[in-house]
């Protein structure tokens, strides 16, 4: 179970990294207190990546591993150019973003849920539950991606919203091609086996 923890925390990190979330992350962090938005994301995750790892376990079920580890493969190659086009919010949802009504908490949980259905990050998490332990999985994605939005919130309220955004892509995605040519790789060497 620690290995899928940590490997989940790390992957779902970077598939975080320069993602539209982050860019929530910071926005909210302008308007609430910071502990409101962390705590907003944290409610978010868990439940979007219970979601998340229940779909993966479901299908980890149904094929055989090295098929998965194939597919695990190809998507984190998709995850790579993904984030090499970049995100950005829409002028919708930074509006939304910016807007105060409600509790601090209530609106970006809700946000950040919303957001994340159907996100690379989500997918990222789906992708890694067919493969490794399901509990593993859902604490690592979780602890990943508050980790990843955190550092959103910190730098937002340090440097404001000038970010080297083309670094931190070019890294994301350089570590989603390490990451899927491993798995696709290890995939193939087993089918062929």
């Amino acid at each position: 179970m620690l290995g899928s923890v940590a490997l989940s925390s790390a992957a779902i990190f970077v598939a975080e990294l320069g993602d539209k979330s982050q860019l929530m992350a910071m926005t909210f962090a302008t308007r609430y207190r910071w502990w409101q938005v962390l705590l907003g994301i944290t409610v978010a995750t868990t439940a979007v990546h219970a979601i998340s790892v229940a779909l993966g376990f479901g299908l980890g079920e149904l094929l055989p591993t090295e098929w998965i580890a194939l597919i695990a493969g190809i998507a984190f190659l998709f995850f790579a150019a993904w984030t090499l086009r970049g995100d950005h919010l829409t002028e919708d949802e930074e509006r939304k973003a910016n807007r105060r009504f409600g509790s601090a908490v209530m609106v970006v949980t809700l946000a950040f849920f919303l957001a994340e259905l159907g996100d690379k990050t989500m997918l990222a998490t789906v992708t890694l539950a067919t493969h490794h332990d399901w509990l593993g999985t859902w604490i690592g994605s979780t602890i990943g991606m508050v980790l990843a939005d955190a550092l959103a919130i910190g730098v937002g309220l340090l440097l404001g919203r000038h970010l080297p955004e083309k670094a931190v892509r070019y890294g994301a995605t350089a570590l989603f091609v390490l990451f899927g040519g491993w798995l696709i790789i290890d995939s193939l060497i087993a089918l062929n086996g």
